[in-house]
This record gives structure tokens, C-alpha cells and sequence, in this order.
């Protein structure tokens, strides 16, 4: 549906000028986009070339941080934090609890970037153990640092909860820290892929080169 939507909106480009004989010969390049047209959500670097292409390009570049979800209630915002997580080129999205997410929001991001599971919070802890990367849990509970005063260490797994309920007890007392985004207004919390972003961010603000 994304894709069709973006097609009628005149997103993207058409089929490579001048036919087959013009085509590029890098083996990056996909022929039936070539052929077709690229009318998928990518960056001009990577018009017309193949999923496999993009995917083995940003494992080059990606960031050594983590993004894990957990998911029990099937939450929307899941796709919505994947697609924020290919953006800023997370190393992978970990899925905990249920295998199945809602892949809506992605918006077909999810097929550039590494995405696992984990069956509960303890085996997550224990996969972020054997690659020794802390935990860094985000919700604005009692004993929670302002994430503008903590320390964000640069591999890491950045850790978020559920729209509504947030975090579980499980995952709070997994984490190594728990760091909350500071607030003004009168609501208590905020959208959980919209945290998802601005953790993100501040990640890329203080480790990623420019």
C-alpha cells in the first residue's frame, strides 16, 4: 500500500533512460527496476538498486546501537520505531515477546534492516551480555536520569515499552540504566515511537560522525 501510494503521488523516478543498452553493468543494480522504474522511499544513492545491494551497503555503515521493542500487545508504533531505527542506521531492531509486529508503520523499511527476536526480556539481557552492550531502558519512572544529564554509551541496546503501559518490571530491572526524555506540558507520557526518535537522535547527536 505504501508503495502504490507513493507511485500515485509521482515519488521516485521512471525507468532508466535509453533502454537496456544504457543501462548501468554494476551488479548492484536491479534490471526490473532499471526497467520499470524505482518508485520506492530511498535516498537517491540507492535508486534502482536491489534490496540485497542496500542492505550489504548499510551493513558498512551502520551505528554500533541497538533498538529493542517490547511487544505484547501487537503495538502500532513497533513499524513506526523500526523505520526510525533504518533511518539512523541502527546496527538491528530486537522484537521481544511476541515474534509477530505490526509491520504498517515500517513502511517496507524493515527489508534493509536486521531485525531479531527474543522470546522474553531475560533472553534479550542475556544476547546484550554475550555481546557486552549495556542496556539503556526509556521511561519516565521514579530513579529515571534526564537523558540530556546521562551517559549514553556508544554500543549499546536502547531499550523501549509498550504505548501506555511502558516498560515492563521485567525490562527496568534488566536494564543497566533508565534514562527519561524531559517534558513541559501537562500530558504524563509521550507517543512511544515519537521517544523512540528523540533517544535516537541524541545518540547520533553525540556518537555518529557528521
Amino acid at each position: 500500500m505504501a508503495e502504490r501510494s507513493e507511485e500515485d503521488l509521482g515519488v521516485g523516478v521512471g525507468p532508466w533512460p535509453g533502454g537496456p543498452e544504457a543501462w548501468p553493468r554494476d551488479p548492484r543494480y536491479d534490471p526490473e527496476l532499471l526497467a520499470t522504474g524505482d518508485r520506492r522511499n530511498v535516498v537517491d544513492e540507492f535508486r534502482y538498486w536491489s534490496v540485497e545491494a542496500i542492505r550489504a551497503e548499510l551493513d558498512r555503515r551502520r551505528h554500533p546501537f541497538h533498538v529493542a521493542i517490547e511487544n505484547w500487545q501487537h503495538d502500532l508504533n513497533i513499524g513506526s520505531i523500526v523505520r526510525t531505527a533504518n533511518a539512523f542506521a541502527a546496527e538491528a531492531v530486537h522484537i521481544v515477546g511476541e515474534r509477530r509486529w505490526n509491520r504498517r508503520g515500517a513502511m517496507v523499511t524493515d527489508r534493509y534492516q536486521h531485525v531479531r527476536h527474543h522470546p522474553d526480556v531475560a533472553a534479550l539481557a542475556a544476547w546484550a551480555g554475550e555481546h557486552g552492550l549495556p542496556i539503556v531502558a526509556v521511561d519516565n519512572v521514579p530513579g529515571s536520569v534526564d537523558l540530556i544529564d546521562a551517559e549514553l554509551p556508544r554500543g549499546c541496546v536502547l531499550l523501549f515499552g509498550q504505548e501506555g503501559p511502558g516498560l515492563t518490571p521485567e525490562a527496568l530491572a534488566a536494564a543497566d540504566r533508565v534514562v527519561a526524555i524531559r517534558q513541559y506540558g501537562s500530558t504524563r507520557s509521550i507517543n512511544a515511537a515519537a521517544a523512540a526518535a528523540i533517544v535516537m537522535h541524541e545518540w547520533v547527536r553525540r556518537h555518529a560522525e557528521r
